[in-house]
């Protein structure tokens, strides 16, 4: 087993082994949520757990992403199975919906690289998605405008699998 996915066992066994003693309503997928929101951090999925059940009494995956104001990685997903699929106006419109969301370039750009490392293809088609969201990250970094690097991050995201 990789030592990663071992890691990320732990956690999710320790969020529900609290959820159990706190008796605490949650969904196997609401608890994989805070696992992933709190990028392998305990005490940031203890703190989101603890906001989610605070805020709606019940641990699944959407009230975990409107606490810890995160996309959806199922948004995600299918933005880069478009990619994938060279198809470039699905890829945008969920991109634009996020966008219209409220949601900050950075933090689409940080989501997209945590899913990317789960999807399922090539390591070759993964590696190049990988450095093309790099690049992105850089140059907002640098403060470059952000709607035109998502954009042109999808473009490019597209060609990788050409």
């Amino acid at each position: 087993m990789d030592i990663a996915v071992g890691c990320y066992l732990v956690k999710l066994l320790q969020v529900i082994e609290v959820c159990q003693k706190e008796n605490l309503s949650y969904t196997e997928e609401g608890v994989n949520a805070v696992v992933f929101t709190a990028q392998g951090d305990l005490r940031s999925a203890l703190n989101n757990l603890q906001s989610t059940a605070q805020g709606f009494r019940h641990i699944s995956p959407d009230n975990v992403f409107k606490v810890c104001d995160e996309p959806h990685p199922m948004f995600i997903k299918t933005m880069l199975e478009s990619c994938l699929k060279q198809d470039i106006h699905s890829a945008y419109k969920v991109m634009a919906k996020l966008v219209k969301l409220g949601y900050a370039a950075e933090d689409i750009v940080s989501n997209i690289f945590r899913v990317c490392k789960g999807l399922e293809t090539s390591e070759d088609v993964k590696l190049a998605l990988i450095r093309e969201i790099g690049v992105t990250h850089m140059r907002l970094a640098d403060g470059l405008s952000s709607s035109l690097q998502l954009a042109a991050l999808l473009a490019r995201m597209c060609q990788a699998n050409a």
